[in-house]
């Protein structure tokens, strides 16, 4: 079994997030969505997919007929292999329409002793869920950083804890990914 590092980047979020990550190539797409939930910070309460090349994988939809092809039987080897040299895109929650441009920067052969998935870092906190994209994170933080904003006061109360788009609450993060890691970890026979 090969180890890819995974640089995955939210596209257009300024200050930047960004995480890497060392995730088995043969971990199901639907497995490596979780990873990518619990590295980010993200809860996990909408729709997602990955696209590479002309393909696009996600969970079956009962109320929205498409063409995609099952996240539950592919894995980051096949859509690394459709990818090409372009990056994966995995696309969460498609009101706020969070774009994730993930890269393979290696592949490497499993370490003894290592649990897989493991978060190896983190920059920037990910925008809070349901905050209403990119513009509406936008004005999240222009509201919290000016008590003079006509939205502050809500957008405090609505977040209600403080928020430092700059510092990700990396132990947190690397736990919830490492809780993943040892749910899913083999079992010797």
């Amino acid at each position: 079994m090969n180890i890819a590092r995974l640089h995955i980047t939210l596209d257009g979020v300024e200050p930047s997030v960004t995480r890497t990550l060392q995730v088995p190539v043969i971990l199901r797409l639907d497995r490596l969505h979780l990873v990518i939930q619990a590295a980010m910070g993200w809860d996990d309460a909408h729709l997602y997919a990955f696209l590479a090349g002309n393909k696009r994988w996600s969970p079956p939809d009962p109320g929205f007929d498409n063409d995609a092809l099952p996240v539950a039987t592919a894995s980051l080897v096949d859509i690394i292999a459709a990818s090409g040299a372009a990056p994966i895109r995995y696309i969460y929650d498609f009101g706020d329409d969070w774009v994730h441009l993930i890269t393979v920067q290696t592949t490497d052969a499993v370490v003894p002793g290592n649990l897989y998935p493991k978060l190896v870092d983190a920059l920037g906190q990910c925008p809070p869920e349901d905050v209403g994209g990119l513009p509406g994170y936008q004005n999240f933080l222009e509201a919290l950083a000016d008590k003079r904003h006509p939205d502050h006061r809500h957008l405090t109360e609505w977040h209600g804890a403080p928020f430092d788009p700059n510092v990700p609450e990396t132990d947190e993060l690397k736990l919830a990914v490492l809780k993943l890691a040892k749910k899913w970890k083999p079992t010797k026979k």
